[in-house]
């Protein structure tokens, strides 16, 4: 349930696969950083009006209070944003959660690095202290601080809730492939239950998550840190915040990577689908590599056998779930369908996805749930991170739903199921939620042109299952300054996954502010 749109790096889905992305900024061209208590500039016209800035003058004059996070060499603190920034100073704030790991030496320091593992939803602040903030290259790490934090909306900062771990539960196993009028009001029933919890518990905050509020968010971090550039490397969704950011100032940008990009033009619908044949396309290249193994468990033969079996699969734990150690949870479509596409987003997880499929098809189906589980941030003791919560409130903030009712979804079904035989009719489903929102969107779908910024390297993988490959060609295409580097290969996202082709561009770029050539290859 829910499956689509939820665009974050490989590390933060499959936890088998450890955290392999992230998102940096560099402090700019090499240029002094501004002084903490430096006031915002004048936002370009972009098609958006610019905030009070008299107003969001006490707002970049704050000074951040550094303290121990309780993870070695961090230090967190907390930062005040405008709850809505058509109204800043009225009293109604947001506390934005932000963490780094001061830059390490020797070398020339660089400024703040910015770092955004996706989502929408997913934890900045887990994300650095787990990965990058330890695990990037070393030189990129002696020359930045680096930075991020939770999204307003996310984890610690002010984070969307919706529904406790029992109905959480319940909600991921509702049948996501209705057969019968039955199962179709039950799963309208599951999007509206799930929709009002989040407007029941998160009503003051709900109708100021978008992607907007929060790069505008990240200037006002910019500001504070004291850089007079905003450098960042943005991962899947993170790619679409960075390119808002940039098309919102673009005379503040530095050194920006979007790695595994969106396309901001395209709407929901087309989001959907489009997400829905890279699903297939990964499937795909999954299908050709087990049907060569030993303990492939869906046999031999073309993609399309595979993917055959795969649908049989799914269609009989449809009818008998299969148990997997958990009374409450058997494994039914709907949780074997996200323990897949949960391993579709690495290649390197694809053998846990063979045993995983092999055990559920003997009649244990507990690996998959991990998978699942993996894939929906939930912990053992069945608590859940709010990652699905804020995921729906920004995507259906953002514009305006793919779907308005059931009726739509039977019209589009069959081009669902024409980019995914496998994957089609859920991913479709799935596509519903935002159509019971409480509150209305705010945004919509546009080319985002950040004219007149530096150059900003937008990176594309051509097999990548959650951020198709012509999203990448499209934003850099939108992009004044905007240069495509291609991975050809498989997997989301493309930087820190063993490309040293990819990853020696752009450490270059954000050490030297050298981009890659156009149409570079990998």
């Amino acid at each position: 349930m829910d499956t689509s749109r939820l665009l974050r790096t490989t590390g933060t889905v499959i936890a088998a696969a450890g955290l392999l992305l992230s998102g940096c900024t560099s402090g700019g061209s090499g240029e002094p950083r501004a002084a903490a208590s430096s006031t915002p500039e004048s936002a370009p016209p972009s098609g958006r009006s610019s905030p009070n800035e008299a107003a969001l003058r006490p707002y970049y004059e704050q000074k951040l209070t550094w303290r121990d996070c309780g993870v070695p060499g961090f230090e967190c603190s907390t930062m005040k944003a405008p709850l809505d920034y058509a109204n800043p100073g009225s009293g109604q704030d947001v506390d934005i959660a932000v963490a780094r790991r001061k830059a390490t030496g020797p070398g020339k320091r660089l400024g703040s690095l910015l770092v955004n593992p996706g989502g929408p939803g997913g934890s900045g602040i887990g994300y650095l202290q787990a990965y990058a903030g330890i695990g990037y290259p070393a030189a990129v790490r002696a020359q930045y601080d680096m930075v991020s934090f939770d999204p307003r909306g996310v984890e610690r900062s002010n984070p969307v809730e919706c529904l406790d771990g029992p109905a959480m539960d319940k909600y991921t196993q509702v049948d996501q492939t209705p057969d019968d009028e039955a199962e179709r009001a039950e799963l309208v029933a599951a999007f509206k239950e799930f929709a009002a919890g989040c407007q029941k518990n998160s009503q003051r905050v709900l109708p100021h998550v978008s992607t907007v509020e929060a790069a505008r968010d990240m200037d006002l971090l910019r500001g504070v840190l004291g850089d007079q550039k905003l450098n960042y490397v943005g991962a899947s969704y993170g790619t679409l915040l960075g390119a808002t950011y940039a098309d919102l100032f673009p005379d503040r940008v530095g050194r920006l990577v979007l790695d595994g990009a969106m396309d901001p033009a395209r709407p929901a619908l087309e989001l959907n689908r489009d997400q829905t044949e890279g699903f297939e396309t990964a499937f795909t290249s999954f299908a050709k590599d087990c049907a060569k193994q030993p303990d492939c468990p869906l046999g031999k033969g073309g993609p399309d056998a595979v993917a055959a079996r795969l649908k049989d699969f799914f269609r009989k734990v449809d009818a008998q779930p299969v148990p997997s150690g958990d009374p409450n949870r058997p494994l039914g479509e709907s949780l074997a369908t996200t323990g897949v596409i949960a391993a579709l987003y690495d290649e390197s997880a694809w053998p846990q996805l063979r045993e995983a499929l092999s055990s559920a098809m003997n009649g244990d189906g507990s690996s998959l749930l991990s998978l699942a589980d993996s894939y929906y941030e939930r912990e053992a003791d069945g608590k859940y991170a709010n990652l699905m919560f804020a995921n729906a409130a920004v995507n259906c903030l953002d514009q305006p739903p793919a779907f308005t009712g059931p009726a739509a979804v039977d019209s589009a079904l069959p081009s669902f199921e024409k980019a995914s035989p496998v994957f089609g009719p859920g991913l479709a489903w799935a596509s519903l939620n935002c159509a019971y929102w409480p509150v209305k969107a705010t945004g919509k779908a546009k080319e985002l042109a950040a004219k007149g910024a530096p150059p900003i390297v937008v990176v594309g993988t051509t097999r990548d299952p959650a951020t198709p490959y012509k999203w990448a060609q499209a934003l850099a295409g939108q992009l004044d300054s905007g240069t495509l580097l291609t991975y050809d290969g498989d997997g989301h996202t493309a930087y820190g996954r063993g490309s040293d082709c990819i990853d020696t561009a752009i450490n270059r770029y954000l050490l030297e502010g050298k981009a890659p050539a156009a149409g570079k290859k990998c």
